[in-house]
Protein backbone atom coordinates (compact mmCIF):
# COMPACT_ATOMS: atom_id res chain seq x y z
CA UNK A 1 0.00 0.00 0.00
CA UNK A 2 1.35 3.46 -0.82
CA UNK A 3 1.88 5.18 2.40
CA UNK A 4 -0.08 8.75 3.21
CA UNK A 5 1.46 12.13 3.04
CA UNK A 6 3.77 12.50 5.87
CA UNK A 7 2.60 15.01 8.97
CA UNK A 8 5.29 17.85 10.26
CA UNK A 9 4.71 19.33 13.87
CA UNK A 10 5.02 23.30 13.99
CA UNK A 11 8.12 22.99 16.11
CA UNK A 12 10.08 21.18 13.54
CA UNK A 13 8.72 23.11 11.06
CA UNK A 14 10.51 25.94 12.47
CA UNK A 15 13.38 23.94 13.40
CA UNK A 16 14.15 23.49 9.74
CA UNK A 17 13.07 27.29 8.69
CA UNK A 18 15.92 27.99 11.50
CA UNK A 19 18.42 25.95 9.47
CA UNK A 20 17.72 27.52 6.44
CA UNK A 21 14.86 25.69 4.93
CA UNK A 22 11.79 27.56 3.31
CA UNK A 23 8.95 26.23 4.15
CA UNK A 24 5.56 27.73 2.91
CA UNK A 25 1.88 26.07 4.13
CA UNK A 26 -1.41 26.23 2.51
CA UNK A 27 -4.16 24.49 4.36
CA UNK A 28 -1.89 22.07 5.90
CA UNK A 29 -0.14 21.40 2.99
CA UNK A 30 3.87 22.17 3.24
CA UNK A 31 5.95 23.24 0.57
CA UNK A 32 9.70 23.17 0.68
CA UNK A 33 10.68 25.78 -1.81
CA UNK A 34 14.37 26.05 -0.61
CA UNK A 35 15.96 24.90 -3.59
CA UNK A 36 14.23 27.02 -6.15
CA UNK A 37 13.23 30.40 -4.16
CA UNK A 38 16.45 32.11 -5.01
CA UNK A 39 15.59 31.61 -8.42
CA UNK A 40 12.39 32.96 -8.13
CA UNK A 41 12.05 36.94 -9.27
CA UNK A 42 12.96 38.41 -6.09
CA UNK A 43 13.48 35.04 -4.13
CA UNK A 44 16.22 36.22 -2.83
CA UNK A 45 15.24 39.56 -1.78
CA UNK A 46 12.35 37.62 -0.07
CA UNK A 47 14.70 35.67 1.92
CA UNK A 48 16.75 38.32 3.17
CA UNK A 49 13.76 39.96 4.50
CA UNK A 50 11.98 36.90 5.85
CA UNK A 51 12.29 37.51 9.90
CA UNK A 52 13.45 34.60 12.28
CA UNK A 53 11.82 31.47 11.33
CA UNK A 54 8.30 32.38 10.43
CA UNK A 55 7.42 30.59 7.78
CA UNK A 56 4.66 33.14 5.89
CA UNK A 57 7.13 35.48 6.43
CA UNK A 58 8.97 34.64 3.19
CA UNK A 59 5.50 35.23 1.26
CA UNK A 60 6.04 39.21 2.62
CA UNK A 61 5.07 41.96 0.52
CA UNK A 62 1.99 42.11 -2.06
CA UNK A 63 0.22 38.90 -4.05
CA UNK A 64 0.57 38.63 -7.49
CA UNK A 65 -1.17 36.75 -10.28
CA UNK A 66 0.54 33.06 -10.93
CA UNK A 67 -0.30 31.24 -14.23
CA UNK A 68 -1.57 27.81 -14.46
CA UNK A 69 2.12 26.49 -14.52
CA UNK A 70 3.23 28.07 -12.08
CA UNK A 71 0.56 26.73 -9.51
CA UNK A 72 1.50 22.90 -10.95
CA UNK A 73 4.95 23.32 -10.73
CA UNK A 74 4.73 24.07 -7.06
CA UNK A 75 3.22 20.87 -6.37
CA UNK A 76 6.59 19.49 -7.15
CA UNK A 77 7.89 20.39 -3.48
CA UNK A 78 5.47 19.01 -1.65
CA UNK A 79 6.59 17.54 1.30
CA UNK A 80 3.73 16.75 3.46
CA UNK A 81 1.11 17.71 6.19
CA UNK A 82 1.35 20.16 9.37
CA UNK A 83 -0.46 18.21 11.80
CA UNK A 84 -3.94 19.00 12.93
CA UNK A 85 -4.08 21.94 15.76
CA UNK A 86 -0.95 23.07 14.68
CA UNK A 87 -1.80 25.71 12.18
CA UNK A 88 -2.17 28.65 14.55
CA UNK A 89 0.94 28.09 15.09
CA UNK A 90 2.43 29.86 12.52
CA UNK A 91 2.28 34.16 12.55
CA UNK A 92 0.94 35.49 9.50
CA UNK A 93 1.99 39.37 9.14
CA UNK A 94 1.03 39.08 5.48
CA UNK A 95 -2.31 37.94 5.66
CA UNK A 96 -3.20 38.76 2.60
CA UNK A 97 0.06 37.38 1.01
CA UNK A 98 -0.79 33.64 2.63
CA UNK A 99 -4.32 34.21 1.27
CA UNK A 100 -3.23 34.56 -2.27
CA UNK A 101 -1.31 31.84 -1.64
CA UNK A 102 -4.10 29.64 -1.16
CA UNK A 103 -5.98 31.21 -3.87
CA UNK A 104 -3.44 29.28 -6.08
CA UNK A 105 -5.02 26.14 -5.21
CA UNK A 106 -8.55 26.35 -7.25
CA UNK A 107 -10.90 23.72 -8.63
CA UNK A 108 -9.43 21.44 -10.88
CA UNK A 109 -5.75 21.59 -9.81
CA UNK A 110 -3.96 18.28 -9.59
CA UNK A 111 -3.80 17.60 -5.51
CA UNK A 112 -1.49 14.58 -5.04
CA UNK A 113 -1.87 11.96 -2.34
CA UNK A 114 1.78 12.36 -1.44
CA UNK A 115 4.58 13.67 -3.18
CA UNK A 116 6.22 11.71 -6.10
CA UNK A 117 9.11 12.66 -7.67
CA UNK A 118 8.52 10.51 -10.62
CA UNK A 119 5.11 10.01 -11.38
CA UNK A 120 3.58 13.64 -12.10
CA UNK A 121 0.44 13.76 -13.66
CA UNK A 122 1.90 15.49 -17.03
CA UNK A 123 4.71 12.93 -17.39
CA UNK A 124 4.23 10.61 -20.64
CA UNK A 125 7.36 9.79 -21.01
CA UNK A 126 9.79 7.63 -18.98
CA UNK A 127 12.12 9.52 -17.20
CA UNK A 128 14.42 6.93 -16.34
CA UNK A 129 15.58 6.63 -20.05
CA UNK A 130 16.80 9.05 -22.50
CA UNK A 131 14.04 11.51 -23.30
CA UNK A 132 14.86 12.39 -27.00
CA UNK A 133 13.62 9.04 -29.05
CA UNK A 134 10.35 8.66 -26.70
CA UNK A 135 8.99 12.76 -27.86
CA UNK A 136 8.02 11.96 -31.21
CA UNK A 137 5.84 9.28 -30.22
CA UNK A 138 3.56 12.33 -27.95
CA UNK A 139 2.07 13.22 -31.12
CA UNK A 140 -0.65 16.04 -30.34
CA UNK A 141 -0.26 15.52 -27.01
CA UNK A 142 3.87 16.97 -27.24
CA UNK A 143 2.99 20.91 -27.47
CA UNK A 144 0.92 20.64 -23.99
CA UNK A 145 3.23 18.44 -22.65
CA UNK A 146 6.59 20.49 -23.36
CA UNK A 147 4.92 23.67 -21.98
CA UNK A 148 4.90 22.12 -18.61
CA UNK A 149 8.15 22.50 -17.14
CA UNK A 150 9.12 20.29 -14.14
CA UNK A 151 12.36 21.33 -11.88
CA UNK A 152 14.67 18.28 -13.13
CA UNK A 153 17.48 17.43 -15.55
CA UNK A 154 17.11 15.76 -18.33
CA UNK A 155 18.83 12.89 -20.15
CA UNK A 156 18.43 13.11 -24.02
CA UNK A 157 20.80 10.22 -25.47
CA UNK A 158 21.80 6.70 -24.27
CA UNK A 159 25.00 7.18 -25.66
CA UNK A 160 27.45 9.16 -22.70
CA UNK A 161 29.68 10.65 -25.38
CA UNK A 162 26.93 12.44 -26.53
CA UNK A 163 25.16 13.35 -23.44
CA UNK A 164 28.28 15.20 -22.88
CA UNK A 165 28.64 16.75 -26.05
CA UNK A 166 25.13 18.21 -25.53
CA UNK A 167 25.94 19.52 -22.00
CA UNK A 168 28.16 22.31 -21.05
CA UNK A 169 28.47 24.70 -17.82
CA UNK A 170 28.29 28.52 -18.68
CA UNK A 171 31.96 29.51 -18.14
CA UNK A 172 32.68 26.93 -20.87
CA UNK A 173 30.89 28.96 -23.35
CA UNK A 174 32.77 31.76 -21.71
CA UNK A 175 36.02 30.91 -21.47
CA UNK A 176 35.79 29.05 -25.14
CA UNK A 177 34.64 32.15 -27.23
CA UNK A 178 36.02 35.16 -25.44
CA UNK A 179 39.29 34.24 -26.53
CA UNK A 180 38.23 34.18 -30.00
CA UNK A 181 36.72 37.29 -29.97
CA UNK A 182 39.48 39.22 -28.72
CA UNK A 183 41.90 37.44 -31.43
CA UNK A 184 39.56 38.08 -34.07
CA UNK A 185 38.91 41.92 -32.78
CA UNK A 186 42.51 42.23 -32.97
CA UNK A 187 42.57 40.92 -36.40
CA UNK A 188 39.89 42.85 -37.52
CA UNK A 189 41.39 46.29 -36.63
CA UNK A 190 44.89 45.90 -37.65
CA UNK A 191 43.94 44.70 -40.83
CA UNK A 192 41.47 47.72 -41.45
CA UNK A 193 44.30 49.90 -39.96
CA UNK A 194 46.04 48.60 -43.48
CA UNK A 195 43.77 51.20 -45.34
CA UNK A 196 43.40 48.22 -48.29
CA UNK A 197 39.84 47.49 -47.46
CA UNK A 198 37.39 49.24 -49.74
CA UNK A 199 33.55 48.69 -49.85
CA UNK A 200 31.67 47.88 -53.08
CA UNK A 201 35.20 47.34 -54.69
CA UNK A 202 34.21 43.78 -56.18
CA UNK A 203 31.37 46.02 -58.54
CA UNK A 204 33.48 49.18 -59.11
CA UNK A 205 36.84 50.67 -58.56
CA UNK A 206 36.05 54.43 -58.82
CA UNK A 207 33.15 54.89 -56.69
CA UNK A 208 33.98 51.99 -54.54
CA UNK A 209 33.93 53.57 -50.37
CA UNK A 210 37.48 52.75 -48.07
CA UNK A 211 37.09 51.74 -44.56
CA UNK A 212 38.63 53.04 -42.37
CA UNK A 213 39.95 51.81 -38.99
CA UNK A 214 38.11 54.10 -36.97
CA UNK A 215 34.36 52.65 -38.45
CA UNK A 216 35.68 49.21 -36.81
CA UNK A 217 33.39 50.12 -33.13
CA UNK A 218 30.50 50.67 -35.34
CA UNK A 219 31.00 47.95 -37.51
CA UNK A 220 31.44 45.97 -34.45
CA UNK A 221 28.19 47.33 -32.81
CA UNK A 222 26.41 47.02 -36.08
CA UNK A 223 27.10 43.02 -35.77
CA UNK A 224 25.76 42.62 -31.93
CA UNK A 225 22.79 44.43 -33.36
CA UNK A 226 22.55 41.58 -36.40
CA UNK A 227 22.98 38.90 -33.60
CA UNK A 228 20.41 40.46 -31.20
CA UNK A 229 17.75 40.65 -34.46
CA UNK A 230 18.70 36.61 -35.55
CA UNK A 231 18.46 35.76 -31.54
CA UNK A 232 14.91 36.40 -31.60
CA UNK A 233 14.10 35.39 -35.40
CA UNK A 234 15.25 31.85 -34.34
CA UNK A 235 13.82 31.99 -30.99
CA UNK A 236 10.57 32.92 -32.34
CA UNK A 237 10.24 31.02 -35.64
CA UNK A 238 12.56 27.95 -35.26
CA UNK A 239 12.86 27.00 -31.66
CA UNK A 240 9.15 28.37 -31.02
CA UNK A 241 7.91 26.43 -34.15
CA UNK A 242 5.12 23.91 -33.56
CA UNK A 243 5.79 20.79 -35.14
CA UNK A 244 3.00 18.63 -36.97
CA UNK A 245 1.70 16.15 -34.27
CA UNK A 246 2.00 13.44 -36.83
CA UNK A 247 5.91 13.94 -37.95
CA UNK A 248 7.81 12.37 -35.76
CA UNK A 249 11.27 13.64 -36.34
CA UNK A 250 10.24 17.67 -36.26
CA UNK A 251 9.09 16.55 -32.44
CA UNK A 252 11.91 14.89 -31.90
CA UNK A 253 14.33 18.27 -33.39
CA UNK A 254 11.93 20.88 -31.71
CA UNK A 255 12.67 19.03 -28.69
CA UNK A 256 16.70 18.72 -29.52
CA UNK A 257 16.85 22.24 -30.45
CA UNK A 258 14.60 23.93 -27.70
CA UNK A 259 11.69 22.05 -25.97
CA UNK A 260 13.88 20.72 -23.92
CA UNK A 261 15.27 23.62 -22.15
CA UNK A 262 11.24 24.77 -22.08
CA UNK A 263 10.15 21.39 -19.95
CA UNK A 264 13.17 21.46 -17.82
CA UNK A 265 13.90 25.26 -17.22
CA UNK A 266 16.40 25.10 -14.55
CA UNK A 267 18.35 22.18 -15.81
CA UNK A 268 22.13 24.33 -15.24
CA UNK A 269 23.79 22.03 -17.63
CA UNK A 270 21.45 22.67 -20.51
CA UNK A 271 21.20 27.16 -20.52
CA UNK A 272 24.08 27.58 -22.83
CA UNK A 273 24.71 26.16 -26.09
CA UNK A 274 27.90 23.15 -26.12
CA UNK A 275 30.83 24.56 -27.89
CA UNK A 276 31.04 21.55 -30.16
CA UNK A 277 27.62 22.43 -31.90
CA UNK A 278 27.64 26.25 -31.45
CA UNK A 279 31.12 25.85 -33.37
CA UNK A 280 29.31 24.39 -36.45
CA UNK A 281 26.52 27.24 -36.38
CA UNK A 282 29.05 29.69 -35.99
CA UNK A 283 31.04 28.06 -38.99
CA UNK A 284 27.95 28.84 -40.83
CA UNK A 285 27.52 32.20 -40.79
CA UNK A 286 31.00 33.07 -40.88
CA UNK A 287 30.99 31.60 -44.35
CA UNK A 288 27.34 33.30 -44.97
CA UNK A 289 29.61 36.87 -44.01
CA UNK A 290 32.50 35.81 -46.48
CA UNK A 291 30.33 35.66 -49.29
CA UNK A 292 28.26 38.44 -48.71
CA UNK A 293 30.81 41.17 -47.88
CA UNK A 294 34.72 41.88 -48.26
CA UNK A 295 36.93 39.68 -46.13
CA UNK A 296 37.85 41.96 -43.34
CA UNK A 297 34.58 43.85 -43.15
CA UNK A 298 32.64 40.58 -43.09
CA UNK A 299 35.40 39.05 -39.94
CA UNK A 300 34.42 42.88 -38.70
CA UNK A 301 30.69 42.23 -38.81
CA UNK A 302 31.17 38.35 -37.44
CA UNK A 303 33.33 39.39 -34.50
CA UNK A 304 30.51 41.91 -33.06
CA UNK A 305 27.80 39.32 -33.35
CA UNK A 306 30.14 36.31 -32.14
CA UNK A 307 29.97 38.59 -29.32
CA UNK A 308 26.58 39.63 -28.98
CA UNK A 309 25.91 35.34 -28.96
CA UNK A 310 28.69 35.21 -25.58
CA UNK A 311 26.51 37.85 -23.90
CA UNK A 312 23.24 36.68 -24.98
CA UNK A 313 24.07 33.08 -23.66
CA UNK A 314 25.64 35.00 -19.96
CA UNK A 315 23.00 36.47 -19.99
CA UNK A 316 20.48 33.96 -20.40
CA UNK A 317 22.35 31.47 -17.81
CA UNK A 318 22.25 34.90 -15.27
CA UNK A 319 18.15 35.14 -16.10
CA UNK A 320 17.83 31.75 -14.64
CA UNK A 321 20.00 31.23 -11.60
CA UNK A 322 21.18 34.69 -11.09
CA UNK A 323 19.41 37.11 -8.48
CA UNK A 324 19.25 40.58 -9.57
CA UNK A 325 17.85 43.21 -7.17
CA UNK A 326 14.30 44.34 -7.63
CA UNK A 327 13.87 47.50 -9.54
CA UNK A 328 16.94 47.36 -11.87
CA UNK A 329 17.02 46.28 -15.56
CA UNK A 330 17.71 42.75 -15.16
CA UNK A 331 15.42 41.98 -12.40
CA UNK A 332 12.38 43.23 -14.82
CA UNK A 333 14.60 41.43 -17.33
CA UNK A 334 14.41 38.18 -15.49
CA UNK A 335 10.45 38.46 -14.51
CA UNK A 336 9.98 39.03 -18.50
CA UNK A 337 11.49 35.74 -19.00
CA UNK A 338 9.93 33.25 -16.11
CA UNK A 339 6.70 34.85 -17.83
CA UNK A 340 7.51 33.81 -21.20
CA UNK A 341 8.42 30.39 -20.04
CA UNK A 342 5.40 29.65 -17.43
CA UNK A 343 2.27 31.42 -19.03
CA UNK A 344 3.28 33.71 -22.40
CA UNK A 345 5.52 30.63 -24.52
CA UNK A 346 4.11 32.59 -27.60
CA UNK A 347 5.53 36.02 -26.88
CA UNK A 348 8.37 37.45 -24.92
CA UNK A 349 11.02 36.06 -27.59
CA UNK A 350 13.93 38.94 -26.23
CA UNK A 351 16.72 37.53 -23.93
CA UNK A 352 19.45 39.65 -23.77
CA UNK A 353 16.89 42.79 -24.91
CA UNK A 354 13.12 43.26 -25.55
CA UNK A 355 13.60 45.55 -27.67
CA UNK A 356 12.69 43.58 -30.68
CA UNK A 357 9.24 42.84 -29.40
CA UNK A 358 7.89 45.77 -30.16
CA UNK A 359 8.17 46.32 -33.46
CA UNK A 360 7.31 42.77 -34.08
CA UNK A 361 4.17 42.82 -31.94
CA UNK A 362 5.01 40.09 -29.44
CA UNK A 363 6.02 41.86 -25.81
CA UNK A 364 4.06 40.37 -22.76
CA UNK A 365 1.54 42.19 -22.54
CA UNK A 366 2.28 44.71 -18.96
CA UNK A 367 -0.51 44.29 -17.20
CA UNK A 368 0.46 40.62 -16.34
CA UNK A 369 2.93 42.10 -14.34
CA UNK A 370 0.68 44.03 -12.30
CA UNK A 371 -0.46 43.39 -8.53
CA UNK A 372 -3.73 41.79 -8.16
CA UNK A 373 -6.05 43.52 -5.23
Amino acid sequence: ATAGPRSFSAAEVRARCAQGACLVSCHRRLYDLSGFVRLHPGGEQLLRRRAGTDVSAALDGPPHRHSANARRWLEQYYVGEIEPGDEQGFAAPNPAAAAQLCAWYRDGLWVPQHYNHCLLPQDLVDWQKPLLWQVGYLGEKYDEWVHQPVDRPIRLFHSDFLEFLSKTAWYVVFMVWTPVVLYLTWVSYTSLAQGNTRLFSSFTTEYSIPVHKYYFPFIFLLGMILWSLLEYLIHRFVFHMKPPASNYYLITLHFLLHGQHHKSPFDSSRLVFPPVPASLVIGFFYGVLRLLLPEVLGLSVFVGGLCGYVIYDMMHYYLHYGSPRKGTYLYGLKAYHVKHHFEHQKSGFGISTRFWDYPFRTLIPEETFKKED
